[in-house]
């Protein structure tokens, strides 16, 4: 202690062992016996003793073992953390599926205003006048991106988005009597997609795609007969391909009595372009936290809207907010008729719809359109430059994200796509999806959003393709088995934490 005392003194500085190590101690190695983060000057008045206002029962016997550290070491010390965490801010984020991109400042901004974070959600109706009314502008703008009719903002993520929509769609088959109890999805869905039909009552039938990538429509027809009460996939689809006979599928669906369900996880790539309702879709679900940019990553807080044709409608989560008929400019809340009932307290994850709002209202509809048409071209520019390097299983112009495989470069090398994925890292780039969609060997599902630069892009490119030569030659292939060892944590044992996990509560 004495040691580490001798350069931390009363803080760090920039000069300090600490600071570009690869190492950080712990805040209890920096912790110096009296030393505080905090002091006041003696104002006179005595210290209370917990003792004489607390029962003995409600007292610890023994004193909490805490660090003691001065603020300024406690802010470095964590700051320095928080420095070695890849994060949106810090550069390129191509997770395929998850849109991780650039989130504006701007919109953390109005998320800041007192009038919006400072407001109980038990507040009165006549108090809260501004947040009802920021409710139901973010609704009418995600019913005309989406071509739906009504929304709830309930949902608190996707998957949540997920559930809801599915029970929306029971409701519905029950209220019309309807006996169906199947739900079909594409080979390619999200992993939560047959979870959320599993956990709404349904049973998951799962069509294959065809040699493009798309739906196979004659195995579809198969399958679809009374029992179905729905489809449920995501357009573009998970491959990154638009599925160009969405029309048809719909209009299949329908014929046998399902409901259309649409998995709003890349409606990025479509946005001012198409709109999920004129394909045929009843029900949308869309991420808020990935399309409109709120923040996104580290477990939340996410928002998962999901938004109905004028059929479902009376079936939305309530109450929710709404426009009073009977007076002008003034909001108030409704309940649906037939509702399944609350899936959130309160307004949802409310900060969330309004930095997507802002968004929304920030870019306007050509603007909106714009981050769409960049996604897609950016996509594209990338893929054609690593085309040369990776294989494609479903070639083709892709939309916002594609799906490379590292399939030939394992078999003539033994580099897999783990460790492309891993040796980005060490390249400034967070790494792409792998290993998903399942039905692509050593698959890498890449998206480089809209909010990267074309040099950006290009750098990631250079990268891919070095990985790549580098995994074909003899004198450095070895070294991607091990990627990365420039990080500050190095490559894992993970087959090892699946088999002996150490959970701890």
């Amino acid at each position: 202690m004495t040691e580490l005392f001798d350069f931390v003194g009363g803080g760090v500085a920039s000069s300090s062992p600490l600071v570009g190590s690869d190492t950080e101690p712990t805040i209890f190695e920096l912790s110096v016996p009296g030393r505080k983060s905090s002091s006041f000057r003696n104002s006179g008045v005595d210290l209370l003793d917990p003792a004489s206002i607390l029962e003995s029962r409600f007292l610890r016997s023994e004193e909490v073992d805490l660090p003691e550290v001065s603020e300024r070491d406690l802010v470095g010390h964590y700051t320095r953390l928080a420095s070695r965490q890849y994060s949106v801010d810090m550069g390129a984020y191509p997770l395929g599926s998850c849109t991780m991109k650039y989130n504006p400042k701007f919109a953390d901004s109005v998320a800041g205003m007192p009038g919006l974070n400072r407001v109980h959600p038990g507040s009165p109706d006549e108090l809260v006048q501004g947040w009802l009314e920021l409710l139901v502008m973010a609704e009418e703008y995600l019913c005309e991106i989406t071509g739906m009719q009504a929304a709830t903002f309930q949902p608190a993520a996707g998957a949540a988005g997920e559930l809801t929509g599915l029970l929306v769609i029971r409701a519905y088959l029950q209220h019309t009597g309807s006996k169906a109890n199947k739900i079909i999805i594409p080979d390619s869905s999200h992993g939560t997609n047959p979870a959320s039909v599993t956990l709404s009552g349904f049973d998951v039938v799962t069509v294959p795609s065809d040699e493009s990538g798309l739906v196979d429509t004659d195995a579809l027809a198969k399958v679809l007969d009374g029992s179905v009460a729905g489809m449920m996939m995501t357009n573009p689809n998970t491959l990154g391909l638009f599925e160009v006979k969405i029309t048809e599928i719909a209009r299949m669906v329908h014929e046998v009595g399902g409901l259309m369900y649409y998995d709003g996880a890349n409606l990025n790539a479509v946005l001012g372009i198409s709109r999920p309702g004129d394909m045929g879709f009843d029900v949308v679900h869309s991420n808020l936290h990935k399309t409109f940019a709120t923040p996104h990553g580290g477990g939340g807080p996410g928002s998962g809207p999901v938004a109905v044709s004028g059929a479902l409608a009376d079936f939305l989560p309530g109450p929710k907010p709404c426009r009073l008929s009977d007076k002008e400019n003034e909001f108030g809340w409704y309940m649906p008729p037939r509702s399944i009932g609350r899936v959130h307290s309160h307004f949802g994850n409310a900060v969330v719809v309004a930095r997507a709002l802002a968004y929304m209202v920030y870019n306007g509809s050509d603007g909106l359109k714009m981050a769409s048409d960049l996604a897609v071209l950016n996509a594209n520019w990338l893929k054609a430059s690593i085309a040369d390097y990776y294989e494609f299983p479903f070639d083709g112009v892709c939309m916002h994200e594609f799906v490379a495989s590292a399939l030939q470069i394992k078999k003539e090398t033994g580099i897999r796509g783990l460790d492309i994925a891993k040796s980005l890292f060490e390249r400034g780039f967070h790494a792409p999806t792998v290993y998903f969609p399942l039905i692509v060997e050593e698959a890498l599902m890449i998206e480089p959003t809209e909010t990267e630069s074309p040099q950006t892009v290009r750098a990631l490119a250079d990268a891919l393709i070095d990985i790549a030569k580098r995994a074909h030659d003899p004198e450095t292939k070895d070294a991607l088995h091990d990627a990365p060892t420039t990080t500050p944590v190095r490559r894992l044992d993970e087959a090892r934490a699946a088999r002996n996990p150490k959970l701890i509560f």
